[in-house]
């Protein structure tokens, strides 16, 4: 289950592709409309940070990106309540359309996490352009 739906939260990211965020901005990773994705401007790196409201333990992660705009190196970064820096881990998405799921080491999966940060140290695309039509946490 999806703990995005069940607990109030915050969403920072690091650009949106001309500054236009009605049409790309980072509301639309969490909207579950096919049609709709947050965009990132050029460069790199590239990061979405989440903060949750409540710590939440996290078993996983799923990511959807738009194939040709997909991160390639990247890293998730999770904090407790306090701000202490509790996990950092590399993940490797591949160039596809489909959702695609990475899970938590096992060993912080047990601590509450209040606080993640998706680093895309690079990208698929040559100027370092991110889309992604979903973001989704799972406990």
């Amino acid at each position: 289950m999806n703990i995005l739906t069940k607990v109030q939260y915050s969403c920072r990211v690091s650009s949106v592709l001309n500054k236009d965020v009605k049409q790309h901005g980072k509301q639309f990773m969490f909207d579950t409309r096919e049609e709709t994705s947050w965009n990132s401007d050029e460069g790199t790196p590239q990061f979405i940070t989440i903060s949750l409201e409540e710590p939440q333990k996290i078993s996983a992660f799923s990511f959807q990106f738009q194939g040709g705009f997909s991160g390639q190196k990247s890293e998730v970064i999770m904090y407790s309540a306090d701000g202490v820096q509790i996990h950092q881990e590399s993940f490797y998405p591949e160039d596809i359309n489909s959702a695609q799921l990475f899970q938590i080491v096992d060993s912080v999966r047990d601590k509450p996490c209040s606080k993640l940060k998706f680093v895309f140290q690079s990208s698929t695309d040559l100027f370092g352009r991110i889309i992604v039509y979903n973001l989704q946490l799972l406990g």
